[in-house]
């Protein structure tokens, strides 16, 4: 594992291979020139890494087509022979000319494709016959700019509107050009060019291929850098948000189908939902008080939920060791974490920003942060939960009716079965079981970014890095969070909704 060196002086001296590669030490001169990482030609590794895995598995099976035909052999060495090499047809001794016309038969291509792809192949290699990059101007080179120009606006008045043809467009922009300039001014290019280019500004203006809102969103992007809050530890970020589900619900009274809402609290540092209810159409602020509520008080886990998925109950002493398999009985814990959230994050949703609402954070010592306006990423974390949630569990229930109306089948309704309660009961199930416990690129250590976290080891970690969370034990702490109203006292008792309470 050394060498002998001689420099231009004719002095020898001896090193070891180590450190002849170490930074500093050496250069590699190249025999011919070629592209470097300091020139403006972009090197092998960059030109291999453009094409897609599909391309880039034809161009590999190509280049070693070219390396048979050229050597005989398809690694390009003789040490590396594959069985039955070298092919008659392809020995080294015969004329190029033979072994060229013979792969242009083998392969059914004319003798001119064959000779490219091995000039192309001496000149760079495998990433010889990979295209080059695409032009500055993405493809509309050959564009008049004013053309270029009224096609942007048109694209962007499309906006809040419904999604156009590409023919409308066109011709709204060759009208417009006219109008501006006057009859045939801007010369008119082919129909296929016409096409061509707008499938460039597409890329740029999306507002053909996507869904409407999709556009919208891509066309309200911040035109600065991104930016983020960053939680350091559990609790110190909450997101809270209703969604309408993605299926059908039986209402327990009068057994009719119905739409049900979905109503979720996230910690955002550790991503545990430490808060889930599911009501019908619609959702009000005590409903959602009463996620928040959760966050103190999880709900005690069923004896069916396994020993891994059961949290345990806080307030028990923390340096007391008991051994579980010793204890008989049912499993006792909670369903979740127990936080104390510091901020809320909500969108402008009315229950969220009601006066029962904002007095329960007043009282518990929560700040409430609304979200943008019209910025879902600005709860991304909770926004990527649904997906998930629809995704991986919502889709297989009976009852599903999918996300929009255009993927809704035929009479859904007759599978809705799930009453509102068990269908909240199968979405807590699923979020101690495998959503807790199945790790993700969400939690994330920037100490180490390539460590994928579950919620529930993310927990740990911020109980580690953060200290013991101390939760309100207070017996009546539910009554924080309940709504306020004025009720008159009678001799029979107090009414409320049609209902006596007499104490008894």
């Amino acid at each position: 594992m050394e060498v002998v060196l001689k420099d231009g002086r004719d002095r020898l001296a001896r090193m070891s291979v180590r450190e002849l590669l170490s930074p500093g030490r050496a250069q590699a001169i190249p025999s011919s020139a070629g592209p470097s990482a300091a020139g403006d030609e972009d090197v092998a590794a960059v030109v291999l890494g453009r094409p897609t895995k599909e391309e880039k598995k034809n161009l590999l099976e190509r280049a070693g087509h070219v390396r048979g035909m050229l050597s005989g052999y398809r690694s390009g060495s003789e040490e590396l022979p594959r069985p039955g090499e070298p092919r008659a047809q392809y020995l080294p001794g015969l004329p190029l000319r033979e072994r060229y016309a013979a792969k242009a038969s083998e392969l059914g291509v004319t003798d001119r494709t064959v000779r490219r792809w091995a000039r192309a192949f001496r000149e760079g290699g495998e990433a010889g016959p990979v295209p080059k990059t695409a032009r500055p101007d993405g493809g509309l080179g050959h564009a008049d700019p004013r053309r270029v120009e009224a096609a942007v606006g048109i694209l962007n008045e499309y906006r809040e509107e419904s999604r156009p043809p590409v023919k409308v467009v066109l011709e709204r922009e060759q009208a417009r050009l006219e109008a501006q300039f006057g009859p045939q001014e801007v010369p008119l290019p082919k129909r296929t060019a016409s096409y061509r280019w707008m499938q460039e500004l597409e890329r740029r203006h999306p507002t053909f291929r996507l869904s409407t809102q999709r556009n919208r969103d891509i066309a309200d992007r911040p035109k600065g850098i991104y930016g983020k809050l960053r939680p350091t530890r559990p609790g110190e970020y909450v997101l809270m948000d209703t969604t309408r589900l993605d299926l059908f619900a039986l209402e327990p009274v009068t057994l009719r189908w119905l739409q049900a809402e979905l109503t979720v609290a996230m910690d955002w540092y550790t991503r545990c939902i430490i808060g889930v209810r599911v009501t019908p159409v619609s959702t009000k602020a005590v409903d959602a008080a009463a996620v928040l509520y959760q966050s103190y008080r999880p709900r005690p886990v069923p004896e069916s939920r396994p020993r891994e998925a059961v949290w345990p109950d806080h307030g028990i002493p923390r340096e007391v060791l008991v051994d579980t398999e010793a204890v008989h009985g049912p499993i006792t814990g909670a369903s979740g974490p127990s936080l104390v959230p510091e901020t809320l994050i909500v969108d402008h949703g009315k229950i969220y920003l009601s006066a029962h609402l904002t007095s329960v954070c007043h009282r518990m010592g929560i700040s409430v942060q609304p979200a943008r306006l019209r910025t879902g990423r600005d709860k991304g974390p909770i926004e990527r939960f649904f997906r998930t949630l629809r995704e991986d569990l919502l889709r297989v229930l009976p009852g599903y009716k999918g996300p929009d109306l255009h993927s809704r089948g035929l009479n859904r309704e007759k599978d809705a079965f799930f009453f509102l309660h068990e269908l909240e009961a199968i979405i807590r199930e699923w979020v101690t079981v495998v959503h807790h416990r199945r790790p993700h690129s969400g939690p994330v250590d920037p100490h180490l970014p390539t460590v994928e976290l579950s919620p529930a080891a993310m927990f740990e970690h911020g109980l580690a890095r953060a200290g013991f969370i101390e939760v309100p034990r207070d017996p009546d702490l539910a009554h924080e969070f309940l709504d306020v109203g004025i009720r008159t006292v009678q001799h029979y008792g107090v009414e409320i909704n049609g209902r006596r309470y007499n104490g008894g």
